[in-house]
């Protein structure tokens, strides 16, 4: 029963596999929920942010924040990565990272210098895989990010940005959708356009104040944008981060699904081959007991 034994050894193997999968899938399960609840907890403050933004915008028209100037040609363009540092979430992250090349070579053709930050460790080692030009990185920032972690990378791309060295930042994540589907997103982050900071008419008339700025226009509304810019990202980080957990608790439930296809395949096959093993040796001994 040599082939029985392998068979049991298979079984057992498949078993085991079939335990850690639905833990992670149930592990996921339970991070998802809190990972929505975070992501829905960004998505106010970012509004408030952009909304006291846009009145100030309004109120001073005299004075052009450098995130808010678009320059005629972009020569040079930024990329802020966003992805998960752990697998074993299906095609996430390659779905991102195939948009993300697919981006890389239109600015490429278009003789455009690239520059990147990557958020996430998968990112980070797709980014040097292919060469590009990592100008800063973090990786490792647990199930719960925490924006000044974020603050340090993501600055660089702005001084980059407010220095001339940039024209176009674009912000990479996969966006949540809901449990069973999640989108890869490139959205231009900078310069800001009209429509990030457009307001709502009942917005715009909850404020009809006149503002007293200290220490200048200037600085208060660029220290806005820039916490407004920082609150983007933030809440990137989060949808992505709601968006792998449920990426990784679908892949968990079908490999679980499948180990135990599998599990049972190899039961009916290992009884096959007992019931086979059985017969054969009844069949000797009867061969036996007649030729006696």
């Amino acid at each position: 029963m040599a082939v029985g034994k392998e068979i049991r050894g298979k079984i057992k193997s498949f078993e085991n596999t079939k335990k850690i999968t639905k833990a992670m899938e149930m592990v996921s399960a339970s991070k998802m929920r809190k990972a929505q609840e975070r992501m829905r907890q960004a998505r106010p403050y970012a509004d408030k942010v952009r909304n006291i933004t846009a009145n100030l915008s309004q109120a001073n028209p005299e004075y052009k924040s450098p995130y808010l100037r678009a320059t005629g040609s972009a020569k040079a363009v930024g990329f802020i990565v966003v992805t998960t540092d752990k697998g074993l979430c299906g095609g996430l992250n390659t779905n991102l990272l195939r948009a993300l090349t697919d981006k890389m070579r239109e600015a490429q053709t278009a003789g455009q210098q690239m520059r990147a930050v990557a958020i996430g460790n998968k990112g980070y080692g797709f980014l040097n895989r292919i060469g590009a030009q990592v100008v800063s990185h973090i990786v490792q920032l647990g199930d719960a990010p925490q924006l000044e972690k974020l603050i340090g990378p993501v600055k660089v791309m702005l001084d980059e940005f407010v220095a001339g060295k940039l024209d176009a930042v674009y912000l990479c994540y996969t966006k949540f959708i809901n449990t069973m589907k999640q989108e890869p997103m490139i959205e231009p982050l900078l310069p800001l356009g009209a429509e990030r900071l457009a307001q709502t008419e009942a917005e715009k008339a909850g404020h009809g104040w006149d503002y007293l700025y200290e220490p200048d226009a200037a600085s208060v509304i660029d220290d806005l944008l820039e916490r407004y810019i920082e609150a983007l990202v933030f809440q990137a980080v989060a949808e992505n981060m709601a968006s792998e957990q449920s990426a990784r608790m679908v892949a968990m439930k079908a490999a679980t699904d499948n180990a135990g296809n599998l599990i049972d395949e190899l039961k009916l096959i290992y009884n096959k081959t007992r019931q086979a093993a059985i017969t054969k040796e009844l069949s000797e001994i009867v061969g036996g007991a007649a030729a006696v």
